[in-house]
């Protein structure tokens, strides 16, 4: 994983929103209806062709495909592993029903899941694990690797990096009705995704594990302390470990996140109760938020935290959770404030989450995605001549 050893470099959480041709054939296939399969890849291959141009343009140095071709950051990996089926139950459309935030803040949540399109208030096929858990997915993943590495071609950039979900938020998303016990569960999960993370890092390409729930398990659970969740995360982390065991981590980075909830946010767990857990994860680079107003004050936090040697942060430095576009200098500042409590070498500007994590959702709106991270861009050319000078 390249480093910021001469400037400061940018990159982004994974997704990007979906061109509107490519939409209904992703709902199409998310909802097992019969899809052109020729015509879904020839669409995918275009989009994925778009994002990688626009995020070059906007001047992104480590890009990925915009995870074009998923339905979404999770569910995507439901076809490639056997022993998981749909099952006929549509969940509620109300995510965040039994929340510390619904629950502080009803009127609100009523009001939002009455606007359409609101991120997290979707309603989705349930998929379940009816058998032993493997891995079958080596051609869907070798297209979407082929597909970057072709888009990527001719593009100035620095690397490229591939999201892949994290087995516990896969266990979280996919309810086990075969396993007797969950860790026996987890540990078949963290089994196959083995094979794509491989996979990914021996293509030559940065895997990124995608993991909101580590940080987002307290909200989503008021029965629990924050020791009780700090408790559940280690726990996870081992699980994550073992999946990523004998692997390069300086080939890894790692995301965490409060999820796709825009809404008042005061029952976030706060970055204190969880950085040392999260560092305990195999991985070279570290991703979390730290852009929106609920969280950038957290920068503090690293003033008093030993970043291990050879590690990176990669602060949010945009948010998700607003359309308004960061001025170039706020960006700056915020990189300057990493750099200044972990060295500037160790700091790559990027993003608080994704931009689309659901194909069905925009959390930021397409036109705006594109200013913010040429915004983004632009405020690491600024904070490098600071730091540099």
């Amino acid at each position: 994983m390249q480093r910021s050893e001469s400037r400061i470099l940018t990159t982004h959480a994974g997704s990007l929103p979906r061109p509107d041709e490519l939409l209904p054939l992703i709902r199409d296939k998310a909802q097992g209806n019969a899809v052109d399969e020729a015509a879904f890849a020839a669409a995918v291959e275009r989009a994925v062709g778009d994002a990688v141009r626009r995020q070059c343009e906007a001047g992104i140095d480590v890009v990925g495909d915009g995870e074009q071709g998923r339905v979404g950051f999770i569910p995507y990996v439901n076809e490639r592993l056997a022993g998981i089926a749909p099952s006929p139950t549509v969940e509620s459309a109300n995510y965040w029903g039994l929340s510390r935030e619904y629950r502080a803040f009803p009127q609100f949540y009523a009001w939002a899941a009455a606007m359409p399109g609101t991120a997290g208030q979707t309603g989705r096929t349930r998929w379940v694990c009816t058998g032993p858990v493997s891995y079958k997915g080596h051609a869907a993943l070798a297209r979407d690797i082929a597909t970057l590495k072709a888009a990527l071609a001719g593009r100035p950039h620095v690397e490229a990096f591939m999201p892949a979900v994290s087995p516990s938020n896969l266990a979280n998303w996919n309810r086990n009705e075969h396993y007797p016990r969950e860790e026996d569960y987890l540990v078949a999960l963290a089994e196959a995704l083995r094979e794509e993370y491989k996979a990914i890092v021996d293509a030559g390409l940065v895997l990124q594990i995608d993991d909101p729930l580590l940080a987002s398990y307290y909200v989503m659970h008021p029965e629990a302390s924050v020791e009780d969740c700090r408790k559940w995360a280690a726990g996870r982390v081992d699980i994550l470990n073992h999946a990523l065991r004998g692997l390069p981590p300086e080939r890894i980075r790692y995301h965490t996140c409060y999820s796709i909830n825009i809404g008042p946010r005061v029952h976030d767990m706060e970055l204190r109760h969880i950085v040392d857990v999260m560092l305990r994860i195999n991985a070279g680079a570290y991703s979390f938020e730290a852009a929106n107003p609920r969280h950038e004050h957290e920068w503090q936090v690293w003033e008093g935290v030993r970043l291990p040697p050879g590690k990176s942060l990669i602060p949010g430095v945009i948010t998700h959770s607003s359309n308004i576009v960061e001025h170039p200098e706020t960006i700056a500042q915020r990189i300057a404030r990493f750099a200044g409590a972990v060295g500037r070498e160790n700091v790559i500007a990027g993003a608080d989450c994704g931009f689309a994590s659901f194909a069905s959702t925009c959390e930021v709106h397409p036109s705006v995605v594109w200013v913010k991270l040429a915004a983004l861009a632009e405020g690491a050319r600024l904070a490098t001549a600071a730091l540099w000078r």
